[in-house]
């Protein structure tokens, strides 16, 4: 007869193989192979700017300027609905589109193809997929030099945008670049995963909140420093934007060996959006007096109500309906996100886990980042010196945005006009890993 402690043994494996399996079977997404822009707040659904040739969706008789309404039925009335439905499209599976031509309503089936997979000269790359706490299985990215033995590892954690961290083929923002020479230029282990919904990953990213991507890339550390070709000792936690913030909370939990924070943050999140909206009114050419009385009026009362009260955009503006005319966001979500997600947010100890930092640390901050301040950078360097921290350098990169390009003012940025592009942007987290981790830099140009 079998005891109750070997069967609940037996219990305990069967689930975690489940698990397990569960994580490996995640479906490839398609490729509209395709341009195509998300709606508007004038107009529903996501409007083709080309197609490539002799792609499913040509076959099908679409064509540049056609609007697809609905997929499978589901009407893309926001941004929101949009990148969740995108992102949903897997590679071999039917989908039907209700397009808007001019005045002709047009219904076509199509089978989209598969995204084509990174490709590095020289690097293996290995797509797998951990399952957080939450239960969602999320798709993982795995680059390794291609030699034996245990290696230095870089664990990227991403901002907070429903964007894919995948360098996939064609794609050649300046994000992309960053993400392009950690890969090929580190000559370490490179580590990211995909957010809830984003990618190949389970999900919906427009409806997964703040403590759900956590907990996704907890899963990812952990399978990170299981890897028998990883050297547990040698993890670097490299984080963007949101991930800048997130990053010296999972060195402190999972004993990592470094942070490297690029456009980070430190004081809470009403405190931040105030700080934005203040920034913006002046770009627009604001007087000071009329700032002032727009964030009384205005913004204090919208953020306070939507990260302290705890209620939607929505729910603000209908008990104060002044504030319809100054609200940018939609009713449930911002930056597409929802409310929940900047609600925990704000509730959570970001800038504490500076304090216990004991690993080396390096912040990067462009002096063109209109969206951080240069004050929270400095004030983490102050909270890490008054702890006894010894080893951290702040770096602020003369032009440089949020978005790793080059700009002659924070207004450029702020208005979209062209910025450019520097190698050093990327080679500075590049070396600053290989610093961390013990392996030599590589020269630059100046």
């Amino acid at each position: 007869m079998i005891s109750k402690k070997s069967f609940l043994f037996q219990v305990l494996c069967f689930l975690l193989l489940g698990a397990v399996l569960h994580a490996q079977k995640l479906d490839r997404r398609a490729s509209w192979q395709a341009k195509i822009s998300g709606p508007s707040s004038e107009q529903i659904g996501a409007v083709i700017q080309s197609i490539t040739e002799n792609s499913p969706l040509e076959k099908a008789g679409l064509r540049p300027q056609d609007r697809i309404l609905k997929i499978d039925e589901v009407l893309i009335s926001s941004d929101e609905v949009w990148t969740e439905m995108s992102y949903g499209i897997r590679a071999g599976s039917p989908i039907k589109l209700e397009v808007l031509r001019g005045g002709q309503l047009i219904r076509s089936s199509v089978l989209l193809p598969a995204i084509k997979k990174e490709q590095h000269a020289g690097i293996e790359t290995l797509y797998e997929a951990v399952t957080s706490v939450y239960g969602l299985s999320q798709r993982t990215i795995i680059t390794k030099p291609k030699r034996p033995g245990r290696q230095a590892a870089i664990i990227l954690i991403g901002g907070l945008s429903c964007s894919s961290i995948e360098n996939y083929p064609g794609r050649n923002s300046n994000w992309a670049k960053v993400l392009r020479d950690l890969v090929e230029k580190s000559d370490m282990v490179v580590m990211r995963v995909e957010k809830p919904g984003v990618g190949d990953s389970e999900g919906d990213c427009s409806r997964s909140d703040f403590r759900t991507d956590v907990a996704g890339f907890k899963a990812a550390i952990s399978a990170l420093k299981s890897k028998p070709y990883v050297d547990p000792d040698r993890i670097i936690v490299y984080g963007s934007s949101m991930g800048s913030a997130l990053a010296p909370l999972l060195a402190n939990e999972f004993n990592l060996a470094g942070v490297i924070s690029d456009g980070t943050f430190f004081k809470t999140w009403y405190e931040h959006m105030l700080e934005i909206e203040r920034r913006i009114l002046q770009f627009k050419g604001l007087s000071e007096t009329e700032i002032v009385r727009q964030m009384n009026r205005y913004y204090i009362p919208l953020y306070y109500g939507m990260l302290i009260q705890k209620k939607t955009y929505q729910q603000v503006v209908d008990e104060y309906p002044a504030l319809s005319e100054y609200n940018y966001h939609a009713p449930g979500h911002m930056y597409g996100r929802p409310v929940a997600y900047y609600q925990q947010l704000q509730d959570f100890d970001l800038a504490g886990a500076w304090e216990k930092v004991k690993v080396p640390v390096r912040i990067m901050r462009g002096t063109n980042d209109w969206i951080m301040s240069s004050f929270d950078n400095k004030m983490i360097i102050e909270v890490l010196k008054r702890n006894g921290h010894q080893d951290h350098v702040l770096y602020e990169y003369p032009g440089l945005d949020h978005w790793n390009t080059i700009h002659q003012t924070a207004k450029d940025s702020f208005e979209g006009n062209p910025g450019k592009w520097e190698e050093n942007i990327s080679m500075q987290i590049v070396n600053w890993a290989r610093e961390i981790a013990g392996l030599s830099t590589i020269p630059v140009q100046n």
